[in-house]
């Protein structure tokens, strides 16, 4: 934990839960004289009290870390410390991401094979208040909602329970007891799903999620 040491500094706090990704990132922004990396997260968790604790200008956020899944850390930091700009740094660009963390409240979406100017570059940006997403970014989430988010989004959250357990392989008997619930109730939240997805079988809903839908997704 560094503290600032200039009014003028843009801190950053860097969370990814790769120790080298955070490395490689710390080196480039410390030959920045006007910014400073303030902290270091490795989880969805420190996020949180990091953030809390040290008020940080910049997040640059990966998207795959324990704890909880980037949007619920973007909403929590909306809501909590609005101050603090998100940019997502991630090796994940996948437009599930990308529309969701932009309905979230990011300010961008970078991916980690950029160069350390311009993240840099888009640090300080997104510091002076710009967002950073693209024509290219905005048409790919418009793409993706009206093919998949918008089918996503009707589930209920049962219903997503049990897509993401039949990603996983249980069958409806397993279904059922993972949730405490009946067997005729998991066969008819399951006859809901395949209607709203618009697919005809469970290896169909399988298929249309591997596609479309991040693991991490809420």
């Amino acid at each position: 934990m560094t503290v600032p040491n200039s009014k003028n500094t843009i801190t950053v706090l860097l969370a990814d839960d790769h120790p080298t990704t955070r490395a490689g990132i710390r080196a480039i922004l410390q030959g920045t004289p006007d910014i400073q990396v303030v902290g270091e997260a490795e989880n969805g968790f420190q996020v949180q009290g990091m953030v809390a604790e040290l008020r940080p200008n910049i997040l640059l956020l990966d998207l795959v870390m324990p704890g909880p899944t980037p949007a619920q850390l973007e909403k929590w930091v909306r809501a909590n410390f609005p101050e603090t700009i998100t940019l997502v740094l991630t090796a994940h660009d996948r437009d599930a991401y990308l529309a969701s963390m932009m309905d979230v409240g990011a300010s961008g979406f970078l991916s980690k094979t950029e160069t350390g100017e311009r993240i840099v570059s888009a640090i300080r940006r997104a510091a002076s208040g710009a967002s950073l997403f693209t024509e290219e970014q905005f048409e790919r989430a418009r793409r993706w909602k009206q093919a998949a988010g918008e089918k996503w989004q009707t589930l209920t959250e049962r219903e997503r329970e049990i897509v993401r357990l039949l990603v996983e392989g249980y069958d409806n008997k397993e279904i059922a007891q993972q949730l405490n619930i009946a067997p005729k109730t998991t066969a008819f939240h399951i006859t809901n799903i395949l209607k709203k997805l618009e697919v005809k079988s469970r290896h169909e809903a399988i298929a249309w999620v591997h596609k479309y839908l991040p693991d991490n997704l809420e």
